[in-house]
């Protein structure tokens, strides 16, 4: 089970504001931030407000080198997501469908983020 990643982007600024949007369905949020010290390079955290699980950092972006998903707790909020992930610049990739390939009960949308990662919204029932 993951407890964490940390995402590199081209603009910090630009991603705080793509990710606060389209990850308000899921009530994830920015509010951590981190000043980086001793090597240790300056941090932007999402999450419920007491534990972040999702971070930024400044940097080259590596889009081809990962693929995650956030969990929905039903298909509605997996179309609020992607309606508000599209309203703040994201292009689709897979529109909000059930994902029968996978198993029933699969329901998800995949969007690309300003950098170009690919990322999904899934509920699993």
């Amino acid at each position: 089970m993951l407890d964490h990643i940390i995402l590199s982007v081209s603009d910090v600024e630009r991603s705080l504001a793509f990710y606060d949007a389209a990850l308000k369905p899921l009530n994830i949020r920015y509010f951590m931030p981190y000043k980086g010290e001793n090597g240790h390079p300056d941090l932007w955290g999402f999450g419920d407000g007491q534990r972040a699980i999702f971070w930024l950092k400044q940097g080259k972006p590596y889009p081809e080198a990962i693929h995650w998903g956030f969990m929905a707790p039903d298909n509605n909020t997996v179309d609020e997501f992607y309606k508000a992930a599209i309203l703040a610049g994201a292009r689709d990739n897979i529109s909000p469908r059930a994902r029968l390939e996978y198993y029933s009960g699969y329901y998800a949308a995949d969007v690309f983020d300003p950098d170009g990662y690919s990322f999904e919204v899934v509920h699993k029932s």
